[in-house]
């Protein structure tokens, strides 16, 4: 009777107790969710039958998507960004191969053949293929700590092209099973400490080169490189430390004149370029070997050679690889992706994170077998082709084939590159990745990020990169836990002459409540590790407004629970429903829903927690569940 008296009373809007999907439907669904959230395949499915294939092709190769439309127009656009970052590549490619611990040549060989395979697979416009300090650094380190490239560089060399290898697989398949989420757990604060250290660390060890030193430890934290520093001051050469900071000062300037005048950002993309020629006609004219000033040595002519077969799974040795590939293919997508984005952003257009890891896999698995190391998308390259004008991934072809010429017909020009330049390179660059406003803008906004960021920092800085890194990720991991074991709960009131409900706490003055009831909202999936808490929690909230009403003369006789913000629950989040609704019913408090949403509602119909509670105890809205509470106090007076 109450039901129809209710229903005819009041248009309350019916929820849809629809039965519940099967588990192959929940399981498809949430994997579709999960793996599929941008629906690559709409495109293909809306496709007629006679392009569909094309489709499909274009989307795994979208190479054969821009290349059919491409013009003379966006060439010439292309050959000027493409001529530009060739530019960058040789410095950057010579010095960071240093970094590796590797012979120079490699370096050169890097920026030739993964362009190509990026340029083919790579579905971001603006990203310049290279390789990168920080993950040249990780690889030295890594690998170095196994095998001493001075002593065996023949099997140093072949667990760097595994490293790579393994990191292409790694790629790959996160790219093809389409969990590049898990890159998500390297947080912004966490890449940007981690940057940040690195570059003191690779900026420090510079130090080795500006001053001419011959030995120099292999550790990377700030103490023991300074500590080398100093004790080897019978080795420094102030030739070297002159010439050094000539080169810095010049790049500097150049740097200041782009930031001054952006459309003179070629000066500054060309400055690395300039700085090698100009050290290389100096220690060739100069003889400069004579006081102190080490040059690069000898390169040869000739493109890549096959390394296939140089690839080393020896169980003795394959653990350096191994973690030297997880970490960097790891470092190198979220450094990757995450720059191709920013600048498609800049352009309102969409990269798609998963064909970008497989391009990056494919490129590295390629590279390993062509004599090339780690690549992926450099912000300093990047920034030079976006502001070159590239229009579209022929950019990389360019840069490839000028690397392709230098190495047939120039290669051996560098061999008189002088280390102390190469020093100065990578210190400039190296000086852009500490962005202290990124810090302090951290430390306004959000004091655990930045602590999660610091102790990167510090890590880095001061352990090594490894620990550094972990310290960083397992203090993002239990923030995230803590914020999944004590999920937000609210109490939510009415705004005055409005059908608004909001927090108490953010509007504490323009609200007030309604006698008998009280209205709590919920967030986050309730799982075994909060539904106690948020159980407690509630109960809490019950006791509060108890005392309350004492002193104003009411008492809770419905709570209503606002389930929109719960995207899930699991059987002890069900049976922790179960034992408060016990418990509320023997304070003789009634208990209602609102807004459960699809996988919430069908495990509460399965658990039979809705017959429990009873279906005119679930609502769509807080408005809907207030006027049902109201009807049942007037129906008894109406009845009699």
């Amino acid at each position: 009777m109450e039901g129809e008296i209710l229903e005819n009373s009041h248009p309350i809007h019916n929820v849809n107790f629809a039965k519940p999907r099967s588990f192959g439907e929940t399981l498809r669904s949430d994997l579709v969710e999960t793996l599929f959230p941008d629906d690559p395949f709409k495109d293909f499915r809306n496709a007629p039958p006679n392009k569909k294939f094309l489709k499909g092709v274009q989307y795994f190769v979208p190479i054969f998507e821009w290349l059919p439309k491409y013009n003379m127009k966006l060439f010439r656009y292309d050959v000027l960004a493409g001529i530009t970052i060739a530019s960058l590549a040789i410095p950057q490619g010579i010095s960071y191969a240093n970094l590796a611990k590797i012979p120079p040549i490699i370096g050169l060989y890097s920026s030739f053949v993964p362009p190509f395979i990026y340029a083919i697979f790579g579905s971001s416009k603006n990203l310049a293929v290279g390789t990168v300090a920080t993950c040249s650094l990780i690889i030295g380190q890594t690998i170095g700590e196994k095998v001493s490239p001075t002593d065996n560089l023949k099997l140093y060399l072949q667990l760097v092209f595994t490293a790579t290898f393994i990191t292409g697989v790694l790629q790959t398949a996160l790219g093809v099973l389409r969990l590049g989420f898990l890159v998500d757990f390297l947080s912004h604060s966490t890449i940007t400490g981690f940057m940040g250290g690195t570059a003191v660390i690779i900026s420090l060890q510079q130090l080795k080169g500006i001053f001419g030193i011959s030995h120099f430890t292999t550790k990377t934290d700030v103490v023991s490189v300074l500590k080398t520093v100093f004790i080897r001051r019978h080795e420094w050469h102030w030739q070297s430390a002159v010439v050094g900071i000539i080169f810095l000062a010049f790049l500097h300037f150049t740097k200041y004149l782009k930031n001054k005048k952006p459309k003179l950002f070629w000066i500054s993309a060309m400055a690395p370029l300039v700085t090698v020629i100009v050290g290389g006609l100096f220690a060739y004219f100069a003889h400069a070997e004579k006081y102190g000033i080490h040059v690069v040595g000898p390169l040869k002519r000739g493109i890549n050679p096959s390394t296939i077969k140089d690839l080393n799974f020896d169980l003795n040795y394959v653990s350096a690889p191994i973690k030297a590939g997880v970490i960097t293919a790891i470092l190198a997508l979220a450094e990757g992706i995450a720059i191709g984005r920013s600048f498609a952003i800049t352009q309102n257009q969409q990269t798609d994170g998963n064909k970008e890891m497989i391009a990056f896999g494919l490129m590295n698995i390629v590279g390993s077998f062509t004599s090339c190391y780690l690549t992926t998308g450099p912000f300093s390259k990047t920034a030079v082709n976006y502001n070159a004008g590239c229009k579209t991934q022929m950019s990389n072809i360019v840069m490839a084939i000028i690397m392709m010429l230098t190495l047939l017909l120039l290669a051996p020009l560098f061999s008189y590159t002088p280390m102390v330049a190469l020093s100065a390179i990578i210190m400039s660059a190296m000086f852009g990745l500490i962005e202290y406003d990124k810090y302090y803008h951290l430390y306004k906004v959000d004091k655990f990020d930045f602590c999660i960021c610091m102790v990167a920092f510090l890590g880095v800085s001061f352990i090594n990169m490894d620990t550094g890194l972990a310290l960083s990720v397992g203090l993002g991991m239990i923030r995230t836990l803590l914020y999944t074991a004590r999920p937000a709960t609210c109490k939510l009131i009415n705004l005055p002459n409005t059908n608004l409900y909001r927090d108490v706490e953010q509007y504490p003055v323009s609200t007030h409540s309604i006698p008998g009831i009280l209205i709590l909202q919920l967030g986050s999936p309730i799982f075994y590790t909060n539904s106690g808490y948020v159980r407690e929690r509630i109960l809490r909230w019950i006791r509060d407004e108890e005392s309350n009403g004492d002193s104003q003369g009411d008492s809770v006789e419905h709570i209503i629970l606002d389930l929109g913000g719960v995207t899930s629950i699991d059987m002890t989040g069900i049976e922790g429903f179960f034992e408060l609704r016990r418990l509320l019913e023997a304070k003789a408090i009634k208990v209602a829903i609102v807004n459960p949403r699809i996988e919430v509602l069908e495990k509460m119909i399965k658990s039979k927690f809705i017959d429990n509670i009873g279906k005119e105890f679930v609502f769509l809205s807080i408005d809907d569940a207030i006027e049902a509470y109201k009807f049942r106090l007037d129906a008894p007076n109406k009845l009699t």
